[in-house]
């Protein structure tokens, strides 16, 4: 349902509407302070583009959608955005379209968070969780009704500065009014009833920011940014030795130097979004220790762990460069006596065994540092041999059963297992020797892959191809007959198949007669037949995917009078 605000106007809008009354106002006022002895001037100004007016505790800042821009004051694009409705509150000049638009943009939903009453009046009450007395950037000014400025329907305004607890900056549309900006001050009277926190435009942490890598020599710091609401829109970084900053350190990187050796680091991060106060985080480390080596490139061992292949290690490299790297080469973690080259040809006495590799750097000043190729497979004497292929068996219909049986293997006593595939892709726990053809399969190739293993050989894997799948139909055959014709009507069925298609034959006696199965139906008429008991012969050629099949019947041609 959409809301009509009935928002009062700014005291400035209804200056005219109480123009009369206000002249014997003042007369009064006039006559009452004069007795007194007390002269006091009531002034009612109308804002215009580049006016500053004061009214109680507000001064408003601009009005109107030029006005404001002209005095620096944007309108977040309402002007051109204001013929739509947000949260489905009324299009145009309307305190809650404008602050529903504002809101998200600020990135919440579109969708209004809270059901019923949409008026002013009920955003503080609908929100009751989330208001308090707290002014904040991005917050929603609320006011009940009849607080001014509201009227009847109360009012809502977005503010976008908060000076101090008490005066605030608004910027606030008017159902039936203008757009404004306006200043707020607590002191009498026109302060908001309260503060609707939906998304207030401040930054804050949402994942607190961290430092990744360990302080030491030559070891490179990385700041993590962390998660943060809204976005920044820039991340400015310093870095601090001991509370002092170190020059040219403001980026999210930093590698400690030897004139850092020992000192607390500190890292202050400073996120930042346009229109939004700043976030702040300052992360510290423990003091800096003597450098280490990083590593730069892991090596890794090339080549198939089988009897008589070679493995290589690619080659490491570390920030800063060692002076001096070793090779180690181990078999299930166990060192392998004399191995410290490059390469390892592998043996027998290998067979079985995980190998791996270990590169150790080292220099004057650093701790050593270790690189760790990843360990191979086992080593594999070689692959299965087939001497014979496996086979499936079995009627590639629905409904049918097919049965996989493996090959032989040198050597002998290997394992298999199996996975059914369907047009090349696997079917689901499909992974037995046996497998029932389903409806789903019709019309498909299926296959079956035979993976065959034996302890420290390389596996065989085979794919075994099965024929496209078909189906059996059944044939029902009923005739109706008179002296002068015989119509036989034919209903095939099959499963998988909806209603089939394809060609047909019948005979009846000595005439035969050729049609199509339509819908799974065919009906034929034959005529001048002989009276007496006739065979009915259907003869059903099929399809791609439905099984050719005969039916036979009879029927009895009547004698006429």
């Amino acid at each position: 349902m959409h809301q009509r605000p009935h928002e009062s106007h700014p005291p400035h809008r209804r200056a005219g509407v109480r123009a009369a009354a206000g002249v014997v106002v003042r007369r009064a006022l006039r006559s009452t302070l004069l007795a007194t002895g007390v002269l006091a001037l009531v002034v009612a100004v109308v804002p215009s583009t580049g006016t500053t007016v004061s009214l109680a505790s507000s001064t408003y800042l601009c009005t109107g959608y030029q006005g404001c821009a002209a005095a620096g004051y944007s309108d977040s694009g309402y002007r051109q955005a204001s013929g739509s409705m947000y949260w489905r509150m009324y299009s145009g000049h309307n305190c809650t379209n404008y602050v529903a638009y504002r809101l998200i943009r600020n990135g919440m939903p579109s969708t209004r968070p809270w059901s019923g009453d949409g008026n002013a009046s009920n955003w503080g009450v609908a929100m009751a969780s989330i208001t308090d007395q707290v002014p904040a950037v991005g917050a929603v000014a609320w006011y009940k009704p009849n607080v001014t400025p509201a009227g009847g329907a109360g009012h809502v305004a977005y503010v976008e500065q908060v000076i101090s607890d008490t005066e605030i900056v608004v910027s606030e549309d008017y159902w039936g009014g203008d757009f404004y900006w306006r200043r707020v001050t607590k002191t009498g009277g026109g302060w908001p009833s309260g503060f609707i926190h939906f998304n207030d435009r401040v930054v804050k942490p949402t994942t607190p920011p961290t430092i990744i890598g360990s302080p030491m020599v030559g070891a490179p710091l990385e700041v993590a940014v962390g998660g943060w609401t809204p976005a920044p829109t820039a991340v400015t970084y310093r870095w601090l030795a001991d509370g002092a900053a170190i020059p040219g350190a403001t980026g999210p990187g930093y590698i400690p130097t030897a004139d850092v050796k020992g000192k607390t680091l500190t890292a202050e991060v400073t996120a930042q979004v346009d229109g939004y106060a700043p976030g702040e985080a300052s992360l510290a480390t423990a003091p800096v220790a003597p450098g280490t080596f990083t590593p730069a490139e892991v090596p890794s061992i090339q080549g198939t762990p089988e009897v008589g292949s070679t493995l290589s290690l690619t080659a490491s490299s570390w920030t800063p460069q060692p002076a001096k790297t070793q090779t180690q080469w181990y078999a299930d973690g166990k060192p392998l006596d004399g191995a410290t080259g490059p390469t390892l040809t592998l043996t027998r006495d290998h067979v079985g065994a995980a190998i791996s590799a270990r590169v150790t750097a080292s220099s004057k000043g650093y701790l050593k540092s270790r690189s760790n190729a990843a360990a191979t497979a086992p080593v594999q004497a070689k692959q299965v041999a087939l001497r014979s292929p496996s086979q499936v068996s079995g009627k590639a219909e629905v409904g049918g059963r097919l049965t996989v049986t493996p090959g032989t293997t040198r050597p002998t006593g290997a394992t298999a297992s199996y996975q059914w595939t369907r047009d090349g892709k696997r079917i689901a726990r499909a992974n037995h020797p046996t497998y029932t053809v389903r409806k789903g399969d019709l019309g498909h190739a299926l296959a079956v892959q035979v993976t065959l293993e034996h302890r420290n050989f390389r596996p065989s894997v085979e794919t075994v191809a099965v024929s496209a799948v078909s189906t059996t139909p059944t044939l029902k055959v009923r005739t109706d007959a008179t002296k002068k014709r015989v119509s036989v009507e034919v209903r095939v069925k099959a499963i998988g198949a909806r209603k089939p298609a394809g060609a047909i034959t019948i005979s009846v006696g000595g005439q035969t007669l050729e049609g199509q199965v339509v819908d799974g139906t065919a009906r034929l008429v034959f005529r001048g037949l002989k009276p007496g008991a006739r065979p009915v012969v259907v003869r059903y050629a099929g399809t791609d995917v439905v099984q050719a099949a005969t039916a036979r019947a009879r029927v009895v041609v009547p004698r006429g009078k």
